[in-house]
């Protein structure tokens, strides 16, 4: 009865996406959760406001994205649209710091606005 289609490297079932696009865009929301908590607990606030801000943002729009496919939400493919430009630059954000979980955060971010793009674009 449900259509199903393909979303790049993420299968989707139009009612309710594959786990690997779930899975993918729920480790970007926790990650950056983890990572904003990791900078409050080491007193950064003010040398890495920016950074927060955009860790802060990233988290919220990818768990948006995550309930949005969940429930098979019309809008889910324009959410992903601001999920993965959000994403991008949450990650770009992290790269500019060199220390190793910046680093893991950046790859995750990047990691998910790829896949974003790429079910927003099919």
């Amino acid at each position: 009865m449900y259509q199903s289609m393909n979303y790049g490297s993420y299968p989707i079932d139009m009612h309710y996406p594959s786990m690997g696009l779930l899975e993918t865009i729920q480790h970007c929301a926790v990650t950056c959760e983890h990572m904003t908590s990791m900078l409050h607990k080491k007193g950064m606030l003010e040398a890495r406001g920016e950074q927060l801000a955009h860790l802060r943002d990233c988290a919220d729009i990818c768990q948006l994205m995550v309930d949005y496919l969940a429930r098979g939400s019309v809008f889910s493919k324009s959410l992903a649209s601001i999920c993965a430009y959000i994403c991008e630059i949450c990650g770009n954000t992290c790269m500019q710091f060199p220390d190793e979980a910046s680093q893991k955060c950046a790859r995750t971010c990047l990691n998910c606005a790829k896949a974003c793009k790429e079910f927003a674009e099919y």
